[in-house]
């Protein structure tokens, strides 16, 4: 016997007693792997505004937070598509788990390292009368350096970069799962069982961001500093627009799971068994193993990258795809706090919407998508119809959205603007960096108890929490009262056909990813099919994944009408102008639905000019065959 068939029986009797030798058991691994890793994504974004409002950011700086894993992923992904089988893909995808695991860990970090969360001067405090005003008493105004001394501390300066870190580790660590584990699974896995696995681990990748808002709707339920204080302590409540939930515990929960994922891989083999012999005997056979060098690789980059993006329909599609991948990595990273915005939602509530509905009936769409091909067997010139009447049926529904919100509420001095300060509490000297939101009883909102002008207040015995504000010189005639917490924008009646219509939106325009990829995987040569994808991800990583986050962000906070500020330092926004906001927010969508929508347009028409040159080129060539043989005929007989 030689050695190579002693190797493969060993193999064999390995594979029937470790399940490390099972492609199943791989299958498994991997999508509990990738079901982990994902949840970090999701749990990033469903935590977005609760970060800014911990750490004082704006929506520019969390759009950057969100997209900054890209950069590190994008770095390493052409040269992960080289490698390829060169490797021991179990364990590089066991090692980009474990730095994913530290990388989760590094997330949580500045929770540790900021101390309890400060939220200004809080009249709800038990004996804590800060708030009130208090004509006269020089103690109504700190001083900027004791206010900074007690609430700013230095060291969250530089906590922000340490986010962006734990981020770009995450990218890093993602380079090796998916490609290394799409590729091993493919070549151990018989040819009929192999769409059934990668299937699975596409759903996976579906389902993972709607678990992780679910985790954030879940978690985000906790007070932030909740392990470090009691129940008494905590003085407000999630309806609170001060409200900071534990968005550090879902990063913990997920660096467990990522541990405990990350270790089976160390067990499996370079190579396993395959799962039919017989197939394997006769790819060895046919397909011999053809290595080229990684200089041979860079050189040859640039030509095949080239001549790709040059392919008419492959551009197309691709640009078309990349407008649609922006305005979702824009959607995603910032609906849930839209929602609690405009229609004054909590945190949990909002990650619940987006977890729970949005992204199930997006990944509806998307296998409905699939099956649609399937089922009637359709070509690429079909496929480019579906596409373009997705994409305009998904901008059909989308546009109502401009106008299905909710107006801004009155804020004394704030909104409408108004120039000067109020009479009433000129004698007040009120802090301007306090926050302490109460609702007036005549429906205008103010930003401290001090502002509204409130001399006294009403507390809960048992708990010394705030039940009401008295004597309130700036409401309703200097004889008002005012209630803690914020007023509200007062239309949470729109809540419900926002989301059917954000939903039906998401649906619709998810019927075009499968057309698209099914487009390119037929139009691109043989050869360059592989690469051409891998092209695909990084034009969406470069033009669609960084930028669509931050532009996003921008818009957001151009639409700011009161910052926080701490020391003389702008930090996060207090109040939104919310018809701007909303305007902004889905006229963005919709810019990109229609660069989208142009580009399938475009594609369509191609393939139709193609289709049509064919036939006069077929008909001409089978005329020319068929006069040819019967010419060669009459030779024939003539002879």
């Amino acid at each position: 016997m030689e050695a190579s068939e002693v190797k493969v029986s060993c193999e064999r009797r390995a594979g029937a007693r470790s399940p490390f030798a099972s492609v199943k058991f791989f299958v498994l691994c991997h999508s509990l792997l990738q079901l982990a890793q994902l949840l970090v994504s999701g749990y990033m974004k469903s935590s977005i505004s609760t970060i800014e409002r911990r750490f004082g950011l704006s929506s520019q700086k969390s759009g950057l937070l969100a997209a900054f894993n890209e950069v590190g992923n994008t770095v390493l992904i052409v040269f992960v598509s080289f490698l390829g089988s060169r490797l021991h893909r179990p364990r590089f995808i066991g090692g980009g788990a474990l730095l994913a695991c530290l990388a989760s860990l590094l997330m949580a970090l500045p929770h540790f390292l900021s101390g309890h969360y400060q939220y200004g001067d809080d009249i709800n405090a038990a004996g804590n009368n800060s708030g009130l005003c208090r004509p006269g008493s020089s103690l109504a105004t700190p001083a900027p350096g004791q206010r900074c001394g007690e609430h700013d501390r230095p060291g969250e300066e530089g906590l922000y970069p340490l986010l962006l870190l734990a981020q770009l580790l995450l990218g890093i660590a993602a380079v090796p799962i998916q490609p290394f584990g799409i590729s091993y699974i493919d070549d151990h896995a018989s040819r009929r069982n192999s769409p059934l696995y990668l299937g699975v681990l596409l759903a996976v990748t579906s389902i993972g961001p709607a678990f992780g808002f679910l985790s954030g709707a879940f978690l985000l339920r906790f007070y932030v500093d909740f392990d470090t204080m009691t129940e008494d302590q905590i003085q407000l409540d999630r309806s609170d627009l001060r409200w900071v939930g534990a968005w550090w515990l879902g990063f913990l929960l997920a660096s467990f799971l990522l541990f405990v994922t990350a270790l089976p891989y160390f067990f499996f083999p370079r190579h396993m068994p395959l799962e039919d012999q017989s197939e394997a005997d006769a790819k060895a056979r046919s397909d011999p193993l053809q290595e080229v060098s990684l200089l041979h690789f860079l050189k040859s980059f640039p030509s095949i990258a080239v001549r790709t993006l040059l392919t008419p329909v492959y551009l197309l599609v691709v640009l078309a795809q990349v407008n649609l991948a922006a305005m979702v990595a824009g959607l995603v990273t910032f609906m849930a706090k839209f929602i609690e915005k405009q229609f004054s939602q909590t945190a949990v509530f909002s990650a619940m919407i987006i977890g729970g509905v949005c992204i199930p009936l997006a990944v509806l769409g998307t296998v409905a998508g699939g099956v649609v091909m399937r089922r009637w067997k359709l070509g690429v010139g079909a496929a480019s119809k579906i596409c373009a009447t997705a994409t305009l049926l998904g901008i059909g529904v989308a546009l109502p959205l401009l106008f299905i919100g909710c107006p801004t509420q009155q804020v004394s001095g704030v909104f409408p603007p108004r120039s000067g300060a109020l009479s009433c509490n000129a004698s007040c000297q009120c802090p301007r960096d306090v926050f302490d939101p109460v609702c007036g009883s005549d429906g205008v909102e103010f930003t401290s108890p001090c502002h509204a002008g409130c001399l006294a207040v009403e507390t809960n015995r048992s708990s010394s929490k705030v039940l009401n504000f008295t004597q309130c010189q700036c409401v309703g005639g200097a004889s008002g009262s005012a209630e803690p917490g914020s007023c509200g924008s007062g239309c949470g009646h729109l809540l419900l056909p926002f989301v059917v219509l954000l939903a039906l939106t998401g649906l619709v325009a998810s019927l075009s990813q499968t057309p698209s990829f099914v487009i390119i995987l037929r139009t691109v040569p043989a050869q360059d099919k592989s690469f051409a994808v891998g092209v695909q991800y990084m034009l969406f990583r470069v033009l669609a994944f960084m930028p669509g986050p931050v532009l996003y962000g921008t818009i957001i906070d151009y639409t700011c009408i009161l910052w926080d500020r701490k020391c003389g330092r702008q930090t996060s926004c207090l109040y939104y102008d919310l018809e701007h906001f909303r305007h902004r927010f889905f006229g963005l969508q919709l810019v990109f639905m229609c660069g989208g929508l142009l580009c399938f347009i475009l594609t369509a028409v191609v393939l139709h000019r193609r289709a049509g040159l064919r036939v006069p080129e077929a008909a001409d060539k089978s005329v020319y065959e068929l006069a040819d043989g019967r010419k060669q005929e009459q030779v024939k007989v003539q002879t």
